[in-house]
């Protein structure tokens, strides 16, 4: 949302406050303070409810079966291109990760509130480790183990080093009939014969 944002973006449910003219800076000291502040635009749109997930199952009837492959298909789409979208504007946009904790900050310089919740770095006194953020760290994936067939026997533990993983969203997409891309087969490990539980000891 932030990245979009940035890019001039207008979300009803985010008012921005716009400069008329960029700030300057050199190095990390202000130049000029820009032009000035716009007040953000009060618009009411309903396209925003649509994109509520509160309480959506009760909203929204279930789908029909005939169209559920399409809508993983091109739930899976979607998925791609919001990777792809985040990725061309972090190249456009400074995105810097703490290192020892989940949060993100969009800007050239992390902030300076002490606010890091791994607390096993005393030393840095809460302060964030920040560097360069990767699209997983903005846009991070939910894995879950991969399930060849749903309505098949459930996966044991002891063979967990045959099984593969995938993102959540890919996982949901797949089960539901859309094509595995070509970049997830590796990870969800689709070329590997897993054993039977008797035969998982003799292999190497």
């Amino acid at each position: 949302m932030e990245l979009c944002i940035q890019a001039g973006v207008e979300l009803p449910e985010y008012p921005s406050r716009r400069r008329t003219q960029p700030i300057r800076m050199l190095g990390k000291k202000m130049i000029d303070r820009g032009g000035i502040i716009m007040p953000p635009k009060s618009t009411h749109s309903d396209e925003v409810l649509e994109l509520d997930t509160h309480r959506a199952l009760e909203r929204f009837p279930p789908p029909v079966d005939s169209d559920v492959v399409k809508i993983a298909q091109s739930t899976l789409n979607a998925y791609e291109k919001v990777r792809w979208g985040v990725a061309k504007l972090m190249r456009k946009y400074t995105v810097k990760a703490c290192g020892y904790c989940p949060e993100v900050h969009v800007g050239p310089w992390g902030h300076n509130a002490k606010l890091c919740g791994e607390f096993k770095h005393q030393w840095r006194d809460g302060k964030h480790g920040w560097q360069d953020a990767t699209v997983e760290e903005v846009f991070p994936p939910n894995y879950v183990w991969h399930v060849r067939d749903p309505n098949g026997p459930p996966l044991k533990s002891s063979l967990k080093r045959f099984y593969g993983k995938a993102p959540i969203v890919v996982e949901v997409c797949v089960q539901a009939g859309a094509s595995v891309p070509h970049k997830y087969k590796p990870m969800m490990r689709l070329d590997i014969v897993v054993p039977d539980s008797e035969e998982s000891r003799l292999v190497a």
